[in-house]
Order: C-alpha cells, then structure tokens, then sequence
C-alpha cells in the first residue's frame, strides 16, 4: 500500500560533502510543488530530448489525490533535483514507476537514491520505465537489480504526400467522430475489453478521460467511432504535438468480437487521412514489440521504428 502522507528520508550527499539530500513522498501535491515538477521535467526533456515523464504521469502531477498514486520529491539543501512517481493500481503487476533527475545534477547519486526509496517503498516489487532506452538508465537499471522486462516501440512514418485508398469498411459499419459526454461511457467500455491485456491502457476510467478532454490538444474532430448499429465496435483516437510536426495514432481499439474484419486497418486509415489533411508531415505511433502481429501491420503501412522505451522489473 502507498502512503497517503508524507514520508521523508534524509542522507548526506556524499557526492557534495556538507549538503543534505531529501526524498520527500507525497500523496497530492500542491500547486507550487506541481510546477516545480512541471520545470524540472522540462528542463530534462530540452536535455534529453523527449519527456521523462509519460502524458499520464504528467496528468497524475494535478488534480489532487489519486488513488494508487505516490510522488517522491528529491532535494538538496531544498532545491528541487529529482522527481519520481509511483503507481500502484494493477492487481497483478507490481507498481509501476518513472524518475528523473535535474541534468545539472546527474552524476551524483541521486537517480540511485530515487530508485532506491522507489525500491522501499513498493516492497521490492518494482516495474520502472526508462523512456529513450538511455545508457544511463540501462546502468541504473543494473546498479538497482532490475532486468529488461517490455520494449514499446515509436514508430513513425512520413504523412506528404499520403495518397491511401479510400477505406473499406466492414459491411453495416459506419464511422462518426466523438461526441464528448455522449460517447464517454461507451468509449471506455470498448476500449476496456480491446485493452483488457495492457495494464495501463485498458484500465483508464472517467477521470483519465476527462483530464485528456481538458487538454489543449484534445480534438474531437480527430476521434473516430465505429458503429454498427447503436454499438460502438471499434475507435481511431488521433492526436497532434503541434510544436514538433506530429500526428499521432492515439489509440487504436477493435472490440473483441469485431476483429479480424480488416475494421482497424480501415480505421488507421482514416485517422492517417485526417492528420495528412492537417498539413502534418509525420505520424507516429506506440506499439509493444512483442505484439508482432501489430508491428507488421503497421511496417506494411510504411511505419518503421524511431525509437524505444523500455521497461525495466524486479525478479519475480
């Protein structure tokens, strides 16, 4: 069980004599402590070049108390240097997590003081994301014990000049984009049981979907259903990063028991025929690399791989 109230652990830091180094864990954090977060995160992306932090960690920084959810905060001396966060809420897996440490202060322990308290307090149970696949993180997963458990890939694939056939859809199935509100419960049904293997995906609820309704790039113009009849049987989720040029393939989800009808390949289709129509040159993409059925569907669809996160867990 997470703690619901803080929990301080204090050493010297013994790469800077004379100063201390805190790891303070939250249930919630406040505002200020949020945008400090926020900062640190960025900072490390323009150094990294991508986010050390998936979208739904950075949804899990506001808003308050979630269940399941715990914040460990690293400072020396009182200065934000490092974050972790921690998410217990698959019944199965052991909680899962993701750090980062400020780039003017890597090198001096304090990703391995992270990994540890993350270590405590998940009783050695652990599943810890390394996004980029770093050499860095790759050392720090060895120094703490942990081994290479998932590979999910980023695939893209260029959008100029994309000229698609016109999709042909299942007989009796017609697509509309999502109506907020009216879709949601829908949505989260289906997209439940086509996700019911991924432990992160298939388990978002109301609140997951509200806070990506509230985002700036939420769009529903670019979120397509698929109906036949009154039932929703499958959905392209399309998402834009304007800053870097990028389409997304958000998600992509057929109902069990409408796969294996060429529904998905019709969606992909429409979702990649909306980003291009936006002027976007790029799209790209998340798959699990053993998932390999997906990966040749979307290899045949001009995809190739960009790069990779890696997961890294305790010995079970």
């Amino acid at each position: 069980m997470l703690p619901r109230t803080l929990v301080r652990m204090t050493s010297d830091d013994t790469a800077r004599p004379g100063r201390t180094r805190s790891i303070d864990t939250y249930a919630a954090l406040s505002p200020e402590q949020t945008e400090s977060v926020l900062g640190l995160l960025d900072e490390a992306a323009r150094t990294d070049g991508q986010q050390a932090v998936s979208e739904q960690g950075r949804l899990q920084l506001r808003g308050g108390e979630r269940a399941g959810v715990a914040h460990l905060l690293l400072t020396v001396d009182g200065e934000l240097v490092g974050y972790a966060q921690l998410e217990d809420t698959d019944p199965v897996e052991p909680p899962a997590a993701e750090l980062v440490v400020h780039p003017g202060h890597r090198g001096q322990g304090h990703g391995r003081a992270l990994g540890s308290a993350l270590l405590a307090a998940s009783g050695k149970r652990l599943r810890v994301w390394a996004h980029g696949g770093h050499s860095a993180a790759r050392h720090l997963a060895q120094v703490l014990g942990l081994t290479l458990f998932r590979e999910l890939r980023q695939m893209r694939r260029p959008l100029t000049g994309f000229d698609a056939p016109e999709p042909v859809l299942p007989e009796g199935v017609t697509v509309r984009t999502f109506v907020p509100g009216r879709d949601d419960a829908a949505w989260l049904a289906v997209n439940a049981a086509a996700f019911a293997h991924h432990p992160e995906q298939g388990s978002l609820t109301q609140r997951d979907l509200d806070d990506r309704k509230a985002e700036p790039w939420f769009d529903p113009a670019g979120f397509f259903l698929a109906f036949r009849g009154d039932d929703l049987i499958g959905f392209h989720w399309t998402k834009i990063h304007a800053e870097e040029g990028l389409g997304e393939v958000y998600v992509l989800g057929v109902a069990p028991g409408a796969q294996g009808g060429g529904l998905g390949k019709s969606l992909t289709t429409i979702g990649l025929r909306h980003l291009a129509d936006r002027g976007l040159p790029t799209a790209m993409l998340y798959v699990d690399a053993d998932n390999t059925a997906a990966v040749s569907v979307y290899e045949r669809l001009g995809f190739v791989t960009h790069e990779a996160d890696l997961m890294y867990r305790t010995e079970t």
